[in-house]
């Protein structure tokens, strides 16, 4: 089962919101921590200096006495009302016991007379609840008795706690709220942002079969779609072009195929029309099976040019003679030469690598279609030669001059430089065609230039082995 696509706009606006969710809450995850970490410090400070304080008052102002007949005097220098305070001896129950939630003693060890008290000093307990305490115990000298006791004091963080609770709620309304607004601003910017393409898709939606015309705004669209802008105007342009020859394709086929199609109709209701003889008939047949010979090389040229079309295959190769081909091919036509007084003049020598049924297809196309168009009296030179990136075969003739223009289109389907006929060959306009589509099977390439005096030469290549 297909997932729904999500649109380009959420996708970017959820990519911004995760973005942002996870720098805001790594920012509020710092400052929570700092916070942690500076209260913290703060009450440990805060318990050491109460300590220290108890200290010098044991030391400078009261006796075991004293202290035990003024209790009160202690319990209002606690930090809260949870907090702890004992005084004892050593071995000895208290004296002074401050602890309203009677919370057992960590075994402490408490800090010398001799030694100020340090934050390694501190022990780290937890209350029933979960909230953290401090623990600190430390010996003091009583006046002028010299007796030591032993002070043990403890913080509860019940406010800073409270603090941190209110903080992390805090922090994560910020999350939230910047979640919030991250999307809908992400939303309207990539909404806004998108615009062009949407531009794109309706300009796009405009171009049907009887409007190709229509292009893309390159020059106005963004600098990150005008290359996109730039290739989609490009596939039209190839569109287009293939869309004009595939209608003239069709008005061609329609064009050769009409001329036999007519003349079998023609011949058939003239010799229908009357009562014939048996040469009469016989004679009618033969020329309606001439028409639909004609018609079976047109549609077996046109079968061919559409499998060649379809993409890549694989073709058979073998190493041939140029020459001996050459040859093959000039005696094979010199019949139809002699009748124009054309003569060949062949010079060729070396090996090809190609299909040699196809081969021998192209080079007679070739061949023929400088017969038919060379001028009469005229020598046809036929030449071959092989190195090290291939076979080429050269098939010059004197005619009529070619516009370079003309020259681009000769191996078009169905274009004719010149409207005369000629009985000995095809005249459907696929000859060329049919070469140009050959050699793009071997890898190779068909050309065709033309000199000022009317010089004609058409160029097959065929690559080597290692070149293809």
């Amino acid at each position: 089962m297909n997932r729904p696509s999500r649109s380009l706009a959420v996708r970017i606006a959820l990519s911004f919101v995760v973005i942002v969710c996870v720098v805001v809450g790594m920012v509020g995850a710092s400052l929570y921590h700092a916070t942690n970490l500076a209260l913290s410090t703060r009450a440990d400070y805060q318990l050491i200096g109460r300590v220290e304080h108890f200290r010098s008052l044991l030391h400078d102002l009261y006796t075991i006495k004293e202290i035990e007949a003024r209790p009160r005097l202690f319990e209002t220098m606690l930090g809260d009302r949870q907090d702890v305070i004992i005084f004892r001896r050593a071995g000895a129950a208290p004296f002074i016991n401050v602890n309203p939630e009677q919370m057992p003693l960590p075994p402490l060890k408490a800090v010398p007379v001799t030694r100020p008290i340090g934050l390694d000093d501190l022990y780290e307990g937890t209350r029933a609840d979960g909230v953290r305490m401090r623990w600190l115990g430390a010996q003091a000298r009583i006046g002028e008795s010299g007796e030591v006791v032993e002070i043990i004091a403890a913080h509860v963080m019940t406010q800073e706690a409270h603090v941190l609770s209110t903080y992390l709620v805090r922090v994560w309304i910020n999350v939230i709220g910047a979640v919030l607004v991250t999307l809908l601003l992400a939303w309207w910017v990539t909404s806004r942002g998108l615009k062009p393409l949407r531009s794109m898709a309706d300009k796009a939606a405009e171009i049907t079969p009887n409007q190709l015309s229509s292009r893309l705004d390159v020059a106005h669209a963004p600098a990150e779609l005008q290359s996109l802008a730039a290739s989609f105007n490009a596939m039209l342009d190839r569109l287009e072009h293939g869309y004009e020859r595939l209608l003239q394709f069709s008005a061609d086929l329609a064009h050769e195929l009409r001329t036999p199609i007519g003349v079998l109709i023609g011949e058939t209701q003239v010799t229908l029309a009357h009562e014939r003889g048996v040469a009469e008939y016989r004679s009618v047949l033969e020329s309606n099976l001439e028409e639909l010979e004609r018609l079976a090389r047109i549609a077996q040229n046109i079968l061919f040019l559409a499998q060649a079309d379809h993409g890549p295959q694989r073709i058979e190769r073998e190493r041939l003679d140029i020459r001996e081909e050459v040859e093959t091919i000039g005696a094979y036509f010199e019949g139809i030469a002699d009748e124009r007084r054309i003569t060949f003049e062949i010079d060729a020598n070396g090996e090809m690598l190609a299909n040699p049924i196809m081969c021998r297809r192209a080079i007679g196309n070739v061949v023929v279609n400088a017969v038919r168009y060379a001028a009469t009296g005229t020598v046809v030179r036929l030449s071959g030669h092989a190195d090290e990136e291939g076979a080429r075969i050269v098939v010059g003739n004197h005619g009529a001059r070619i516009a370079q223009e003309e020259l681009e289109k000769l191996f078009d389907r169905f274009y004719r430089g010149d409207a005369a006929r000629s009985e000995f060959t095809e005249s459907s306009g696929l000859g060329l065609s049919i070469v140009q589509a050959i050699m793009r099977l071997h890898g190779g390439s068909a050309s065709a230039t033309c000199t000022q005096d009317g010089w004609i030469e058409f160029t097959l290549h065929f690559p080597s082995a290692h070149v293809t």
